[in-house]
């Protein structure tokens, strides 16, 4: 995967400072492509290990950074494309999950399981 361009690192930055906007953004725009993309479940696993207050703020800056790319409309790859569109979006999301692996807690991926169930039945 090629480094985020300037503009990508200043649009994380953006979205990490509005934590209120990037939860909104997040959830809207899970809403849209939850059926459609096969890393859902890590995905808001993911947010809510971010979003746990005992989570350490390292955890949770790297956690941010990537769910701020998920929900950022400018990409790398766009999320149109059929098949690859999301597939830096699950990139970078392995990344981070990949570096903070031992926060994201069996409730965190209990409470996704139960939001995407809920949603998509």
């Amino acid at each position: 995967m090629k480094p985020f361009t300037k503009a990508e690192m200043e649009a994380m930055r953006q979205a990490t400072r509005d934590e209120e906007s990037l939860k909104r953004r997040f959830w809207d725009k899970l809403r849209r492509v939850a059926g459609k993309i096969p890393f859902a479940e890590d995905l808001v696993a993911a947010f809510f290990c971010a979003t746990d207050p005992s989570t350490p703020s390292r955890v949770k800056l790297i956690l941010l950074g990537a769910i701020a790319y998920f929900v950022m409309p400018l990409d790398a790859v766009s999320d149109l494309l059929p098949l690859i569109g999301f597939a830096d979006d699950a990139a970078v999301l392995a990344a981070a999950i990949t570096q903070v692996a031992g926060s994201i807690t069996q409730e965190h991926r209990e409470k996704a399981r139960k939001i995407l169930k809920d949603s998509l039945t």
